[in-house]
This record gives C-alpha cells, structure tokens and sequence, in this order.
C-alpha cells in the first residue's frame, strides 16, 4: 500500500499552496491520516529552519522521518519552503521534483496578476505540479 504524497508549499506566514497527491489512481483518503501528515509537516518547519543555517544549498534534503515517512524540502531563493511528506522516495528523483516545481514558481513569481507572497489559486499551476508529481514520484 502506498502513502499518499503531501507537497506544500509555504510562505513567510502562511502555506501558499497545498496539493495531496495519490500515485496510486484510488480516490478517497482517511481523514486522520491526512491531518496527521499535516501536523508531520508542521511540526518540521523549525527543523527547516535550523536546516538552513547549516548548509548553502537549496535542497535540504530530508529534514525528518516519521512513521516511515519523510520531510524532503526545498528553499528557495526568497526563503519559500516546498516540503515534500513521502514514503521514502530517491534523492536524486525528490530532487528533480523540486527542480521542475520550483521552475513553475518562478514564472508564477513572474506573473503581474500573482502578488508575491500569497495563496496560490491557479488551476494551471496545481495541474503542473500534480502532473510532475505523478511523473516523478510515481
């Protein structure tokens, strides 16, 4: 059985966008679970943090395992956090993800209808995102 991936991407005081992905085609999800795999990547914000200070790179790699799950994320430039709850995926292939995704958000970021900084609403881009995620984390 497959976990379903939870990719989030957070701002300065607020997510900005929130995608739960099922690789595995089923529909439907335990509410439980879903709210646990929300407090998992909650929790790991200040492990973020601390993570940042200790390296120049923008892929932190995973920043924590829960449960057989694990906390892979990314920090941009402007210290926007994708975080990446999976069960246990390559680093090379995480790291691609966030590559492609973090591409879609600098021509977001480059839109003049997208305020910097707030919740992502486009249809377009969580299309994106989705597609990546079922082609990488397949």
């Amino acid at each position: 059985m497959s976990t379903p991936i939870l990719f989030v991407i957070v701002g300065k005081n607020e997510p900005l966008f929130e995608a739960e992905i099922d690789t595995t085609g089923a529909s439907g999800g335990n509410d439980l679970s879903t709210r646990q795999n929300y407090f998992v990547l909650h929790s790991s914000l200040d492990l973020v943090d601390k993570s940042s200070w200790t390296t120049n790179n923008m892929y932190l790699r995973v920043v924590d395992k829960v449960n057989h799950q694990q906390v892979s994320t990314f920090l941009t430039a402007g210290n926007v956090k994708f975080m990446l709850l999976h069960g246990g995926k390559g680093e090379e292939v995480v790291k691609n993800f966030f590559n492609e995704v973090y591409g879609y958000f600098v021509k977001l970021s480059m839109n003049p209808f997208y305020k910097y900084d707030t919740p992502i609403s486009s249809k377009a881009f969580d299309a994106r995102v989705r597609a990546a995620a079922r082609a990488y984390l397949s």
